[in-house]
């Protein structure tokens, strides 16, 4: 019973003690306590207005929704900087009477990731990702809302899985 009772308690312990190793987005242990992401301004040929600011609050609340992280201003031990390096719209198929059918959005950013205490983990990346809509709608208010925010979702995530899970 004495041997049971020890059992039990390594079991609880290891079973807790690894939950500081890993967690459910996926990052192990992050060598860092403080990050920020500047402004990624819109440099693109076709400008959207205020997608850049969107995209740079979705990038923080991202980080800060999946890590303990704390934001800050500058002389974060991880910085995210960049810019919207493209922003198109592109006809994917066209009907019978040659007339576009369905239309393409198309974001780039181009990212620039450093960590302060892990050099080899810095990188100089571009992230790009697309919706696709009926070439009837007009890209404009909700229906442009929408996609911006499943695109930038997607990027979001990707340079997550880049600079932090390393997936």
């Amino acid at each position: 019973m004495k041997h049971l009772k020890y059992i039990i308690a390594l079991s609880i312990l290891f079973t807790f003690g690894g939950c500081n190793v890993y967690n459910f987005t996926g990052t192990g242990k992050i060598d860092a306590k403080t990050f920020q992401v500047n402004f990624f301004p819109n440099t693109a040929e076709l400008v959207q207005p205020g997608i850049d600011r969107t995209f740079t609050l979705a990038l923080q609340d991202l980080i800060q929704n999946q890590t303990n992280l704390n934001l800050v201003k500058n002389g974060g031990d991880l910085t995210y900087e960049g810019e919207i390096v493209d922003y198109r719209i592109t006809p994917m198929m066209a009907t019978a009477d040659i007339q576009a059918a369905q239309n393409r959005l198309t974001i780039r950013v181009s990212v620039q990731f450093t960590n302060k205490n892990k050099e080899a983990d810095n990188f100089d990346k571009t992230f790009e990702f697309f919706k696709d809509y009926p070439a009837k709608e007009q890209l404009s208010g909700t229906t442009l809302d929408a996609a911006v925010k499943e695109i930038f979702e997607r990027i979001t995530q990707d340079i997550f899985n880049e600079s932090l899970a390393k997936w």
